[in-house]
């Protein structure tokens, strides 16, 4: 249940935000080199972009635009502490992608994090994928808390020793020593995108993976970096006849041999490995018929879905476009089953929104864990909830300067016109360049991550 309020603490230095009866926050920084500079100012490559819990939910990793990746960890349960459980705190950091040059091309590739995306836990060791527009890497993040000691040939510095001075045989031995996360590149997935990829997609078989370009999807086995098998292609003969590109794609969270992929037409396709090993036609078609009183200069950018999610039930569809989410059944091809506004106010703002570019930002949307709740951002560092059980939604904001001690954070509401209350807000006076674009959800917990620009927001349900 979403309610009404949230509740300011000022804990350690950190705000500490609790909801009297489900929700809270609490605001971590992702080091200091995250947050703005002395002068006020984001620097471009700390801007987040891309949040993902694992399996467990108890990890947390962030990409941003300069190629790093920020892992937290979900501090564990005390005796003497134990209603702090919850606290994620950083666990890991390395640098995943750097900038690099094609020649042949004369185009630069950017070192920002596109997706990441974690592979379920197998050992002691961590697995993630993440990508930029070109290459996707395998990850493994692993600790170390001993070394060995007392080698024969090499001394204590790791300098190798003169033979003619070993007169006795040593056994090495381990030794207890501080705690050492290590990040090694296991894989590396390269030179199968001629276009930007926008979504990896792991298969419930765990072998295999996919990455969608504009107009390509790969299948990937782990195991074989130097080729992939194409299973989609919608490349034309002719590019100018190219009327639409694929925007997101995702496999099925049970059928290893089914996945969906969106398009910038607003229409989704559901294929069926099995069919046909190029999944060129699809097995299913959603696409919802349009308003002829809402047709517009903007209708064929704002129905660009920029998000794609199966529930974890794996019934339904979730979709986001620049103005609404969209909840479509398996079963039901024609129309969604449900549809939330989720800036409705925007579309009097169409024109300027064009003019600023912020028309084509891509919006993420997230379920919760029991498929009941669904979030996805919005501007003004805006993010929406909706119950789709009680069809109730709230309105809430991701902002520091709106945490002070004690205050009590209320819903917010834009005002379109006329007489502006108290507590609203007015359309005009939305700051478009405050935007929540990524959002997570914990696989099994009310727990939500929201990357704001270059702060990440962790909020998480009140513990009595």
């Amino acid at each position: 249940m979403i309610s009404d309020e949230i509740i300011v603490h000022k804990f350690g230095g950190l705000q500490l935000l609790s909801h009297p009866l489900s929700i809270s926050q609490k605001l971590f920084c992702l080091e200091q080199h995250r947050f703005s500079s002395l002068n006020g100012l984001t620097k471009e490559p700390d801007i987040i972009s891309t949040v993902e819990f694992n399996h467990t939910g108890e990890l947390l990793a962030t990409g941003d635009k300069g190629g790093r990746v920020v892992i937290f960890q979900r501090e564990q349960e005390s005796k003497n502490q134990v209603h702090r459980r919850g606290e994620y705190n950083v666990y890991s950091t390395f640098q995943s992608h750097e900038p690099e040059f094609d020649y042949l091309k004369s185009l630069e590739i950017e070192e920002k994090i596109n997706k990441i995306r974690w592979l379920p836990q197998q050992n002691a060791a961590y697995f993630l994928l993440s990508t930029n527009d070109k290459t996707v890497k395998l990850w493994k993040v692993s600790e170390r808390d001993k070394r060995p000691e007392g080698y024969n040939l090499k001394d204590e510095e790791g300098r190798l020793r003169d033979p003619a001075t070993i007169t006795t045989l040593r056994v090495p031995v381990l030794r207890p020593m501080d705690l050492m996360v290590e990040a090694t590149p296991r894989r590396v997935f390269a030179n199968a995108h001629t276009y930007h990829i926008n979504s990896i997609s792991v298969n419930s078989d765990y072998e295999t993976y996919m990455s969608a370009d504009d107009l390509r999807i790969n299948l990937w086995n782990f195991e074989i970096t130097n080729q992939s098998f194409n299973i989609v292609d919608i490349k034309p003969a002719n590019m100018e006849e190219l009327t639409e590109v694929i925007t997101a794609a995702e496999f099925h969270p049970h059928h290893c041999n089914t996945f969906v992929y969106s398009s910038s037409k607003g229409t989704i396709r559901l294929c069926d490995m099995r069919a046909s090993a190029l999944c060129d036609r699809h097995t299913k078609f959603f696409e919802e018929p349009e308003d002829p009183s809402n047709r517009s200069f903007f209708s064929e950018i704002i129905s660009s879905i920029s998000d794609v999610k199966f529930s974890h039930s794996g019934r339904y569809i979730m979709t986001r476009d620049y103005l609404t989410v969209k909840v479509w059944d398996l079963n039901m091809e024609n129309r969604p089953i449900e549809t939330y506004q989720v800036h409705d106010y925007l579309r009097s703002k169409l024109c300027s929104l064009y003019e600023n570019d912020c028309i084509f930002d891509k919006f993420e949307c997230v379920w919760n864990g029991s498929d009941s709740v669904i979030m996805t951002g919005s501007y003004n560092n805006f993010f929406r909830m909706f119950d789709r059980n009680t069809k109730r939604d709230v309105t809430l904001e991701a902002s520091r300067e709106n945490s002070k001690p004690r205050a009590i954070l209320k819903p917010r509401k834009v005002c379109v016109g006329g007489k502006r209350r108290k507590d609203e807000i007015s359309v005009d006076s939305l700051d478009f360049s405050k935007k929540i674009l990524h959002t997570a959800w914990h696989p099994s917990e009310n727990i939500i991550a929201v990357a704001a620009t270059n702060n990440l927001y962790i909020f998480q349900d009140k513990v009595n």
